[in-house]
């Protein structure tokens, strides 16, 4: 799974806390300037490198049920983006300050004869990956964009209750109903580990974002991004609705995007439905480039 070895993660072994520790006690621990600090990346596997971002008030555990099985395919360069997780804030709190330090980052990481590289970024990662293509056009090759808003498209309407002064059982309940009115469609799929993740990635979570993707952030930037953009959606996807309308938002400025929908999953559908997503990103990463 990680670069040098071959222990396998089981979640069914212990709790979430120690799941999400053995997975990244398998990763590689870069860290590289952002604003004042540092950017912290995590690294696993071998082979051609793919980028992955996660969402707003997320960090890389929004990628942890997909990093066993994309590692078999792909060296995952997973970020945590500037102002979230354990990275710094950006230079400045706009698009330049976030690509600036993911640019740089790759570099460093990579080398100038490793890149292009493919970019999959997942919500407000997918926005960020997208100005980073157009901003510094020498790093991507390819941006899949997952469940993004900023397309200027009608939103839905989460549904998101109080938390605070809350204990035991009423605290886990009303963080699985706030899940599953943001996140998630199935009940079941706001699981123990999901419930964990919840809330010290947003605690962690410094950068504003709303006025960073709505309502057209995205579809502003996408003409000035050179390279192929593909996407994959949650057919129940309930902050970014209805994929047909995405699609053809997103087909506006790039006519020969594939679009991949992953049926019953919500808005983190590589999450909800991780292998049903990891197959349609790789069939989306073994197509040819299409024509921009």
């Amino acid at each position: 799974m990680a670069t040098g070895t071959r222990h396998r993660v089981d979640e069914r072994d212990g709790d979430p806390a120690a799941y999400l520790a053995g997975i990244e006690a398998l990763s590689q621990r870069v860290e590289t300037p952002c604003g004042q600090g540092t950017m912290v990346w995590r690294i696993w596997g071998e082979g051609e490198p793919l980028v992955l971002a996660h969402g707003a008030q997320g960090s890389w555990t929004h990628w942890v049920r997909n990093i066993e099985r994309l590692s078999r395919h792909r060296r995952l360069i997973v970020a945590d983006l500037p102002g979230h997780g354990a990275s710094a804030m950006p230079a400045s709190e706009d698009h330049e300050g976030i690509s600036a330090a993911l640019a740089s980052g790759l570099e460093v990481i990579l080398g100038a004869k490793r890149l292009p590289v493919d970019l999959c970024g997942f919500s407000f990662g997918g926005v960020a990956l997208a100005h980073l293509a157009a901003l510094h056009r020498h790093v991507a090759r390819r941006l899949v964009i997952v469940g993004c808003g900023g397309l200027d498209t009608p939103m839905g309407h989460p549904r998101l209750g109080r938390i605070s002064g809350l204990v035991g059982e009423e605290r886990r309940a009303a963080l699985k109903g706030n899940l599953l009115g943001l996140m998630l469609h199935h009940p079941d799929s706001a699981d123990d580990l999901a419930i964990h993740m919840l809330l010290p990635t947003a605690k962690a979570a410094r950068l504003h974002v709303p006025p960073l993707v709505v309502p057209d952030r995205l579809l502003r930037v996408l003409p000035e991004v050179r390279v192929p953009v593909d996407a994959i959606w949650g057919e129940r996807d309930l902050p970014h609705p209805d994929p047909a309308a995405q699609e053809a938002a997103l087909r506006s400025v790039q006519g020969e995007a594939l679009f991949r929908v992953i049926e019953g999953a919500g808005h983190w559908a590589m999450y909800e439905r991780p292998e049903a997503f990891e197959a349609a990103l790789l069939e989306i990463l073994a197509a040819p480039l299409h024509k921009l």
